[in-house]
């Protein structure tokens, strides 16, 4: 079996967690302190914060600029955590169709959505490609609005140079096992703001801002000493990790262009390809012959948010029509660092195969 995604972790990941059990201090603490120095230094910020896993992240994040009764502006195609996390935080998400060669926010129907009760975009930096910065943060600017970078699957990719995560007031990444780094389970907050900085700290850590001195209703989101020790490792690979992503994804992109819609790349953007993303006309007929030869995929995202039961239940279901379409084309193939090079040919193979003829989308390579 060719998996969908694989963890790249080694010996150095085993010694750095084996030193933080001899040490006894398996909770947050020193390790916890050297991870997020080192990624703020790597994103290129004051300050990184260290919490329990991406989604916790995001909520934190949104908490801190207070989106209480306001709206924040969402892309639907995304993993639906990036509007829950605004119901959380105690928000309610609009939702923004996506531009279809990027997956990332439509900034026309970002313009449009945009209204006195608006607080926040989430930016989503979706499957590794970065979103149109310089018009996001200029339409906040113009609106007086924040920008929240939703960086959960854009561990490295940079928009005009810049590493995301540095561009907008804050964002969040995940360290889930399938991301391009991981923690096992985890995530960070990163920010220029000195204020927005402090407020995490305490939300994430019961509200203190001195032990036993609880002066906001806050909670334990702590990462732990474990999972920052694999952190500290993950983030010295994570160029090299990106380096292969990016090399895999130009052989497919020289192989399959012919057959699918390969992934779009904007000259401002490194693209550090989270997942490989191709679309399709008849997603069923490919999805059957890689179950057959053993090839893991996935469909990334079959539905909207806008689309999910439970955001129409909420009264929040509306209609976006690239998103839909998009939805129904999609699917994502191996590109993680490990992969053969007969697990590359074995994949391009199948898919040419499956496909049958060439071009069968027209311009099928954007």
């Amino acid at each position: 079996m060719i998996p969908i995604a694989k963890p790249w972790i080694g010996e150095e990941e085993k010694k750095e967690v084996e030193k933080v059990l001899d040490s006894g201090y398996l909770a947050s603490g020193e390790w916890v302190k050297k991870f997020e120095r080192e990624f703020a230094n790597y994103i290129g910020v004051k300050y990184a914060l260290a919490t329990t896993n991406g989604t916790q992240a995001l909520i934190l994040a949104l908490e801190s600029i207070d989106v209480r009764n306001r709206e924040v502006l969402v892309p639907s195609f995304t993993f639906i955590a990036s509007a829950t996390s605004v119901i959380r935080a105690g928000g309610r998400p609009v939702f923004v169709d996506i531009d279809e060669k990027t997956y990332t926010i439509d900034i026309n129907d970002l313009k449009k959505k945009i209204t006195d009760k608006t607080k926040a975009i989430v930016a989503v930096h979706l499957y590794g490609h970065p979103a149109n910065m310089d018009e996001i943060m200029e339409i906040a600017e113009e609106n007086n609005i924040y920008v929240v970078e939703d960086a959960a699957q854009a561990h490295g990719a940079e928009w005009n140079g810049k590493k995301v995560g540095s561009i907008g007031h804050i964002a969040a990444f995940s360290f889930y096992p399938t991301k391009n780094m991981t923690t096992g389970e985890g995530g960070m907050i990163t920010t220029n703001d000195e204020e927005l900085a402090g407020r995490i700290a305490m939300l994430r850590n019961h509200g203190q801002k001195e032990r036993y001195l609880h002066t906001e209703l806050g909670w334990n989101f702590r990462m732990t000493n474990i999972a920052a020790a694999i952190g500290i490792v993950q983030l010295r690979k994570l160029d090299t990790a990106n380096r292969i992503r990016i090399e895999n994804a130009r052989y497919y992109d020289e192989q399959l262009q012919d057959f699918v819609i390969t992934p779009y790349v904007d000259e401002r953007a490194k693209h550090v390809y989270h997942q490989y993303t191709i679309r399709v006309k008849d997603r069923e007929k490919l999805i059957a012959a890689f179950k057959k030869e053993g090839i893991g995929y996935g469909i990334y995202y079959p539905l909207g948010i806008h689309q999910q039961p439970v955001m129409k239940k909420l009264g929040l279901g509306t209609k976006l029509p690239t998103t839909e379409r998009v939805c129904n084309e999609v699917i994502s193939i191996p590109v993680h660092p490990l992969l053969t090079e007969n697990d590359k040919i074995k994949i391009v193979e199948t898919i040419s195969k499956t496909i049958g003829v060439k071009n069968v989308y027209p311009n099928a390579s954007h």
